[in-house]
C-alpha cells in the first residue's frame, strides 16, 4: 500500500486482468444482458470506479473478455490439431474436439453462445468470431485442404451445439462417420 492524499491506496497490478476474468464469470452466470459494471466489480472485488478507470465502457470490457475466451479456446484447438502427426491422427483429433473438448463445461457452452448472439447483432464482435474461425481453419489446414477445413469447422460447430443442447447423449460413432465422410 502507498499513501495518497485520500488515505492508503491499494496497489493492485492485476486488477484489470481480474476484472476481465470476473466479467466472463458474470456472463456465464447472467448472460450479456445481465452483465453490468456493478456486477463485474462485485465479482472482481474491486471498487466500481475501477471499471471506468480500466475500460471506456461495457463494450470494451465485453470485447476484451470475449477476446480472451476465444483465444483460450483457439489455443486448445490448435494444440490438439498440432499434436496430430498424420491425417488419421487429425481425424481422431477432430472427433475428440467434438466429443471431449468443445464445450467441455457448461460455462464454455454459455460463453460461446453469448458471444455468437452478440456477434450476430454487433459487427465489432463479429471480428472476434471471424478471427476464431480463421484460427480453427488454419489449424485444420495443417492436415486438410482449405475447403475440407472450412466444412470440418462448420461440422465441429454444429455437432458441438447439438451435443451440448440435445436431451439424448451423442453417439461418438456418428461423429466418427461424419468426419470420415468429409475427409
Amino acid at each position: 500500500m502507498t499513501d495518497s492524499p485520500g488515505g492508503p491506496r491499494r496497489r493492485d497490478p492485476d486488477r484489470r486482468e481480474r476484472i476481465i476474468a470476473a466479467c466472463l464469470d458474470v456472463i456465464a452466470e447472467a448472460g450479456v444482458a445481465g452483465t453490468s459494471h456493478r456486477r463485474v466489480a462485485a465479482a472482481a472485488d474491486v471498487p466500481l470506479g475501477s471499471m471506468t478507470y480500466h475500460f471506456s465502457g461495457m463494450d470494451e470490457l465485453l470485447h476484451e473478455a470475449f477476446a480472451r475466451f476465444a483465444r483460450s479456446v483457439s489455443d486448445r484447438f490448435e494444440r490438439r490439431m498440432a499434436a496430430a502427426e498424420d491425417v488419421e491422427a487429425a481425424r481422431r483429433a477432430v472427433v475428440a474436439i467434438v466429443t471431449e473438448e468443445a464445450f467441455g463445461t457448461r460455462r464454455d457452452l454459455v460463453l460461446t453462445h453469448e458471444l455468437y448472439t452478440l456477434a450476430a447483432r454487433e459487427p465489432a464482435f463479429r471480428k472476434l468470431t471471424n478471427a476464431w474461425m480463421a484460427r480453427s481453419r488454419a489449424a485444420l489446414e495443417r492436415h486438410f485442404d482449405p475447403t475440407t477445413a472450412r466444412l470440418l469447422d462448420a461440422l465441429i460447430e454444429g455437432l458441438t451445439i447439438h451435443r451440448a443442447l440435445d436431451t439424448e447423449p451423442q453417439d461418438p460413432a456418428v461423429v466418427v462417420a461424419a468426419v470420415e465422410r468429409l475427409t
